[in-house]
């Protein structure tokens, strides 16, 4: 297929080139809802305000830690488009008291009745979560509004020190405050 078109229809990924998201790291995730449609609820003088595909949203990106044991969530925001959140992935899993070091989780149970079991593969690396994420999102994002839909793509930035870190956590944090002039504000 790529003779056919000689590359010229193929998106240029928009990940680090050579780098392993699989990796122990702090990443910082922007992800958009398709055409910036406000699907998660509103934001009124500094305060976001979730509504029911809002609080979706934010039940699923608390539960990713309870399906993928190597990722722990620090700080996140869901706006009305969008959300961000730094995501940790760490080698060592703690299952009770027993710590494990492994890249490859496939033996460890998930719970049951959980919306993640049935996806394909356990998280491997950044780009798994997400869309893990996104799916579930979406699969129940559904039964409320058939119309949601996500952009596709997700936007990543690798945290490598404690400053670009705390600079994060704070845009995060002062995102509802600063919506008004939000490049994502529509």
């Amino acid at each position: 297929m790529s003779d056919k078109f000689n590359d010229k229809y193929r998106i240029k990924s928009a990940r680090l080139e050579g780098y392993d998201y699989r990796n122990e790291g702090l990443y910082y995730i922007t992800i958009c809802t398709k055409n910036r449609t406000h699907y998660f609820g509103e934001c009124n003088d500094g305060i976001m305000f979730l509504n029911d595909l809002g609080k979706v949203a934010e039940d699923c990106w608390l539960a990713i830690p309870t399906h993928f044991p190597n990722v722990s969530l620090d700080e996140f925001v869901i706006m009305p488009n969008h959300i961000h959140g730094i995501v940790c992935i760490n080698e060592k899993i703690e299952i009770g008291r027993t710590t494990v070091e492994t890249y490859n989780y496939t033996s460890l149970q998930t719970p049951k009745n959980s919306h993640f079991q049935n996806l394909s593969a356990p998280a491997k690396s950044l780009s798994t979560i997400i869309r893990a994420f996104k799916t579930v999102v979406t699969t129940e994002s559904r039964k409320i509004n058939p119309n949601f839909a996500w952009q596709p793509r997700f936007h990543d930035h690798i945290i490598r020190d404690a400053q670009s870190f705390e600079n994060i956590k704070k845009y995060i944090i002062n995102n509802p405050i600063n919506w008004k002039e939000d490049e994502y504000y529509l």
